[in-house]
């Protein structure tokens, strides 16, 4: 999870702008816009994953992207930072496996299963690395990527989005976090922010809703120093909440990390 560490002055055009009140009105569904698991809107959410995770909307580039960036969790790898320390790097690997045991990384998995829990390289270093970026360039190794973040991280949280009411912005908001913080972390997100909001499956105001949840989900980034930057939120998430674009319509103008990124579809 590839969080550059840059804190920098950003414009008041990206969001530093006071926010506008929401407004009390129930959502039209007829209205909404696709759901985030249609293909287009799908390649914008990885894009501004990307933007946040690599400095770059080119997120198919990332499939060999792999370092350590010391933040506890060993290597940092792929498409949305497998971690070797997090387990899902190792889910990756095996289920590579599973579909070409003869791989380049087959032979890596007794080292991650050790190092799995810590931010250990023992029995990684030194070819691990090298290792990953030539099963990078294996269409089957790339399917594997796509296909574990789906499961993982981009399903689950799409479909928890959905059974809360919120249209593609809010399932953003969700996967995003699961990004950074699994899963189980984006829900335990969640059920904070369920103290003072409602989503609109119960009955809330969307609006009202995400900015609670992303209230949530600032106050989890600030508790560890290398997700302390909290600008894929503040000056990306929140500039669209702001706009009122809970449909993530595009052309989407934002920043991360002091870096501005435009994104046309």
């Amino acid at each position: 999870m590839n969080r550059r560490a840059l804190i920098v002055g950003l414009a008041a055009g990206f969001g530093l702008l006071p926010a506008i009140p929401a407004l009390a009105v129930s959502i039209d569904v007829a209205a909404a816009g696709p759901n985030l698991d249609d293909p287009a809107k799908k390649d914008v959410a990885m894009q501004i994953v990307s933007a946040a995770e690599n400095s770059s909307l080119d997120w198919r580039a990332q499939f060999r992207y792999i370092e350590d960036i010391r933040d506890g969790r060993g290597y940092t790898a792929g498409i949305i930072g497998f971690c070797s320390g997090t387990g899902d790097m190792l889910d990756l690997v095996e289920a590579y496996t599973a579909a070409k045991p003869s791989n380049v990384l087959a032979k890596y998995l007794p080292a991650l299963r050790g190092v799995d829990g810590t931010d250990s390289h023992a029995g990684l270093d030194p070819d691990f690395p090298g290792d990953w970026r030539t099963a990078a360039a294996d269409p089957a190794f790339q399917a594997a990527q796509e296909a574990e973040r789906d499961r993982v991280y981009f399903n689950p949280s799409v479909r928890d989005g959905k059974n809360d009411g919120v249209r593609a912005l809010g399932q953003f908001s969700y996967y995003d976090a699961a990004v950074m913080h699994g899963y189980e972390g984006m829900r335990a997100i969640r059920s904070r922010a369920l103290r003072s909001a409602k989503p609109p499956a119960q009955g809330g105001n969307e609006t009202t809703w995400l900015n609670a949840f992303l209230d949530q989900r600032v106050a989890e980034m600030r508790k560890e120093e290398a997700h302390s930057d909290t600008s894929r939120v503040d000056t990306a998430q929140r500039v669209f909440l702001r706009n009122g674009n809970l449909d993530l319509t595009t052309p989407l103008d934002f920043a991360v990390y002091g870096e501005r990124f435009h994104v046309q579809a």
